[in-house]
């Protein structure tokens, strides 16, 4: 795949993402072929976004995700400015075909991890987080079967990003906290609450930052200081629909919430 067919690739997915429409696959001719061809295709939203990169989520970080778009493992998008809400923001359902929303830990990052031969450890990590926010992740693809299509077409539909509200910055105490057994609950009005932990991102939402902080030095990307990654639902993704209302609680570590629009 060149960086033209790449192009070609990203727009006609951003076209999707934009009329709220969905697509089989990709075309043959557009199709990645692995990871490598499939960043190639997402790292064009950042030339066909007119705003900057605010940072990275990853996807598919607990069983539950992993089974809910077919995959076995985690994979890597970028959260771009059009995506990223205030707490407490309205947003718009529209067409969404994966009808959930994720709490999620999200970490902002204090400087810059550039790609290196030696693989990032927790700590390594750790000692470049600035800050620990809640957050909640509505996912969506622009894919009409997305638990079909395969890890490379979902990584090159951006890991399935779509809408993000990141939550106020969480006391610093964060740092003395056993994040893995951290409870976490969300609920969506009166209708529907779950609890989940931490240990759901993949066994701790510590290790899954060092691996988004390894998968992008690994194809030669940096993760840059100021921006967020989110690491992933801790809990069973919540069903949602137009006219909810979402929160997660994070107890200590503060709360996060939304509303979807009516109509």
């Amino acid at each position: 795949m060149d960086i033209t067919q790449a192009r070609a690739a990203s727009e006609l997915l951003v076209r999707h993402w934009r009329d709220g429409t969905a697509v089989d696959a990709l075309p043959a001719t557009l199709r990645p072929a692995g990871r490598a061809e499939a960043y190639l295709v997402q790292a064009q939203l950042e030339t066909i976004s007119a705003r900057p990169l605010i940072g990275w989520k990853i996807a598919a970080t607990s069983a539950a995700g992993q089974a809910h778009i077919g995959v076995d493992g985690p994979l890597a998008g970028r959260l771009l400015a059009e995506m990223v809400h205030a707490d407490g923001a309205t947003l718009t359902f529209g067409g969404n075909r994966m009808r959930v929303a994720e709490a999620e830990f999200a970490f902002r990052i204090g400087r810059d991890l550039a790609p290196r031969a030696t693989p990032y450890s927790v700590s390594d990590v750790l000692d470049a987080v600035a800050a620990l926010h809640p957050a909640i992740e509505v996912p969506d693809s622009r894919f009409a079967d997305f638990a079909k299509v395969g890890a490379a077409q979902l990584i090159a539909d951006n890991a399935c990003g779509h809408q993000f509200v990141l939550g106020p910055e969480a006391p610093a105490t964060w740092r003395d906290l056993d994040l893995a057994a951290h409870p976490v609950i969300g609920r969506v009005g009166t209708r529907l609450e779950r609890e989940g932990r931490g240990a759901n991102v993949l066994g701790d939402p510590r290790l899954a930052l060092a691996w988004l902080a390894n998968e992008l030095s690994r194809y030669g990307m940096t993760l840059a200081a100021g921006q967020i990654v989110t690491t992933g639902t801790c809990l069973v993704p919540l069903e949602i629909g137009p006219g909810d209302a979402v929160s997660a609680m994070f107890g200590a570590l503060g709360q996060v919430g939304l509303r979807f629009a009516n109509a």
